[in-house]
This record gives structure tokens, sequence and C-alpha cells, in this order.
């Protein structure tokens, strides 16, 4: 299902914009009334109110939990059933942030990522995209959103779009804390500044040699790392966010001193900064973690050339939770869909409403 459906679904029952405001707001939000307030189906159309509550059982059904697992670093890694019973991961991330699917499965087929390996199974559309953030939410608060889970978005740049949109207006979110990933496109570059909501970019680099790059990213598409690093700047001079520059370290593939040097080169005077992010060991896929000391010195090489650069401990270690590990594991060992009292957590129940209905 998709967003705009769903808007259309309730224009056609007589809903105005404020009704469709209130409800969508209350749907993304996992608002429940605050005690004494009115309900959300107060004043509105008799056949809004007499269908809502099967829309929202129908809402309810795009997105459900399978199983969690929770980290020892105040993560916690999901996997989701779609209702045509596809499977697709999520994580609850320390501070308030979340990352989600936007496919099933993936086309770019990253030599050192388990989603690619069946390739692309279908899209997500907007509204399971924007009802995974609405089943976190009912776990915990979710103030960031970060669209780097299984999938690369620009291959449902549509349904992304939509979902970013929504969770930028109704969803409440800070549109800089909508994280659009990507490998690079240049149908990302030409989309994301039309749009009302305009994301944050991440873009996953992992190597400034084009034929390396190239080998670890078979099927993304062909762009020069000057390019994609030229075409990203200018996204960032027009929103006035800065690039986050994904990179995988992997351990005697693009952890050397000559990438670092390519990066210095790369992004000198840019609006970036680089996140590494040491291998989360796949087992079968032939590549190594880096050593944490070794990756502290290139990061601090990079730092001292002024290139802000992060090291970032990849979360869920502990619990095997690289993008794809638990469908793979799900497909192996099948997973019986929890309850509807057990998809939530008793000690978060959902939010209440403290700003009115309309």
């Amino acid at each position: 299902m998709r967003i705009e459906e769903l808007r259309r679904r309730l224009r056609e029952l007589g809903a105005k914009p404020m009704h469709e405001h209130r409800l969508l707001r209350g749907w993304g939000q996992a608002l429940a009334p605050a005690p004494g307030q009115r309900s959300p189906l107060d004043g509105l159309p008799a056949r809004v109110r007499a269908a809502w509550p099967d829309l929202q059982r129908e809402l309810a059904g795009l997105v459900g939990l399978l199983s969690e697992h929770a980290g020892a670093d105040g993560s916690s890694r999901l996997l989701l059933q779609l209702a045509d019973g596809q499977n697709v991961e999520g994580v609850l991330l320390p501070r308030g942030g979340l990352c989600v699917s936007t496919q099933v499965g993936c086309a770019v087929g990253c030599l050192f990522c388990m989603t690619g390996r069946d390739g692309l199974q279908r899209q997500l559309g907007s509204a399971e995209i924007v009802a995974q953030v609405v089943l976190a939410r009912a776990r915990r608060a979710v103030r960031r959103v970060v669209f780097m889970g299984m999938g690369e978005p620009a291959h449902n740049l549509d349904n992304v779009l939509e979902a970013i949109e929504f969770l930028g207006t109704e969803g409440g979110i800070g549109h800089k804390n909508l994280v659009f990933s990507t490998v690079g496109d240049r149908r990302v570059f030409e989309r994301l500044p039309l749009g009302p909501v305009k994301p944050a970019l991440a873009i996953s680099l992992h190597s400034t040699r084009v034929e390396l790059r190239a080998r670890l990213l078979p099927k993304a598409p062909p762009l020069p790392p000057e390019e994609l690093v030229e075409s990203a700047e200018r996204y960032a001079r027009a929103t006035g966010y800065p690039i986050q520059y994904q990179w995988t370290l992997l351990a005697g593939v693009n952890d050397g001193e000559d990438e670092v040097e390519g990066i210095a080169r790369l992004l000198a005077g840019k609006y970036a900064m680089m996140n590494f992010i040491p291998y989360n060991a796949n087992e079968g896929f032939g590549f190594q973690r880096p050593a944490w000391e070794h990756a502290v010195r290139l990061a601090g090489l990079l730092n001292r050339r002024g290139i802000l650069t992060r090291l970032r401990n990849s979360v869920g270690q502990d619990v095997q939770g690289g993008c794809g590990q638990l469908r793979a594991r799900a497909a192996e060992f099948p997973i019986e869909l929890a309850r509807p009292d057990e998809a939530r957590d008793a000690s978060a129940p959902a939010r209440q409403s403290t700003t009115g209905n309309a």
C-alpha cells in the first residue's frame, strides 16, 4: 500500500484535509488520546468514523514483529514480516534512532552484504515503510529514521520519497533526522532537492578506487567517486546538511593508507564527514574485520588531515545483526509471527498525544 492510496480512500469517505491530517498524524506517531482528551474520531464525517477501525486493522497488518534481538549496546534487531509473508529487518538504535528497510532483498549485490545474496525480491510500498516506524514507536521513542536497512532506496525512489515526506510532516520527524542512504545514483541527486522534505544524505563509498569499488558494489551505477562526491556536495550546500560518507572497513581490502590519501583528496574542503564502520562479519563471505587499533589509527590520520572522521562500531555484533542475517536465519529456521499482545513491550505503551487532535 502507498500513502497516497490511503489518503485517497479517506477523501473518498468524505474526510477533509484537517481530518486526514489528524488521523494520519495519530497513526504515524503511534499516538493514543491522553486521559480526558476527546477521541480523534470526534467531529469526523460518519463514513470516516465507521471505516477507520477497519483501516487501522489493515495498517496494523502491514508489518508484524517476528522476533526481537536485543544487543548489549542498546540496539535491538527486529525481524519483521510483511502481509504477504516476506521478511525484512529493522534496527532500533540507541538514542532514539531507527533503521528501516525499503526493499525485500537488494539488487546492488555488495560482496560483503548478506541482503544482496538473493537479489531483489520486491519493493516496499510507502505505507509499509512508514509502518515499520509505527511498530517501532509502539516500543520506544523514535526521533531519527535512517533508510539504511535492506534494499537500495534509489531503486524504490517514489515509495521512499513518499514515506520521507509523510515522516517529515505527519510523522513529526525533523527533516535532517531523516537520512537517505544510497550507493549513489544520478536520479537521487535529481529528485531529492525537489521534495518538500529534504532528508540528510548518506553515501556508501567504501573505496576511492574505481576498479575496487566496482568489484565491491558490482551493480551500483558506474559513477566515478569524484562525480559522486561533487553531486553530493551540491546537495549538502543546498540543504545545509553535511554528507555522511559510509565506509565499511574490510581488513586487507580497503583499509590501507592509500585509501586514506584518496579520501583526504576527495573530501578536502567538502561539507562532509566520514563514518568508518568495521565490518560486521558474515560467515562464508571471505572478508575480515580489521583490528580496532588499526581502525582507530586510520580515523586519526584522516582527522589530522582535516576530514571529520568518526569510527563507529557496528551495532548488534553480539546478536549477529548484520543486514540480512536475521532474514537468512529465519528462512532456515522459520519463526511464527508474534501475537499482537507480544508485539508491544508492556513497558513502552503507545505514546499519548499532548497537542490536541486537529
